[in-house]
């Protein structure tokens, strides 16, 4: 009878992402990966051909985390939904630095990890129903809208500037309204 299997696959990848929340990606190894798990190497390669493997799971399984902060932040009726998706976007950048810094703050020139551009697809589809703009002028206004949070979320993710949340709820807001005169006048 085979040993029974001890290590999940799941439990690699939260331990990994753990791992990545504490200390950034550059930590990620097998060897930490198996000190956190209490065990040998073994169980990591047998569930992943490389590293690089787990580090696309990682990848995903941040990613999920950070649509699942967007998905709180709409459904608390806090702020209309858009607005929602933004202060989510910063708020995690604030509660999971590392985890940012991993999906938004690399060098992603040389990979070939599949992307999932249907939260932009959303967020532009909100900007057209919210503002009546065509879908070229709600892509634009949605990039340049998202270039300002990226922004206020960099910030929060580098330590560079905290800033009072009700502040930061202000600032979109205007960024917002300011970008809907501008498109008003054309």
């Amino acid at each position: 009878m085979p040993p029974k299997v001890r290590i999940q696959k799941e439990d690699i990848i939260n331990a990994a992402v753990e791992i990545v929340r504490q200390q950034g990606m550059e930590a990620l190894n097998a060897r930490n990966v198996a000190a956190a798990l209490r065990c040998s190497t073994q169980p990591v390669f047998s569930n992943f051909a490389t590293m690089d493997d787990l580090r696309l799971e990682v990848v995903r399984a941040s990613d999920a985390l950070c649509r699942e902060y967007i998905r709180r932040e709409t459904e608390s009726g806090l702020y209309p939904a858009y607005k929602s998706a933004g202060m989510a976007y910063i708020r995690f950048a604030r509660d999971e630095k590392k985890l940012f810094q991993l999906l938004y703050m690399r060098d992603r020139s040389s990979e070939h990890f599949p992307e999932d551009d249907s939260l932009t697809v959303d967020m532009e589809k909100e900007v057209r129903d919210g503002t009546g703009l065509n879908a070229a002028e709600s892509q634009l206004f949605h990039l340049e809208m998202w270039a300002f949070v990226h922004g206020i979320a960099s910030m929060f993710a580098t330590e560079f500037l905290e800033l009072d949340w009700e502040l930061v709820s202000r600032m979109l807001t205007d960024a917002y309204q300011g970008l809907i005169k501008r498109f008003e006048k054309g």
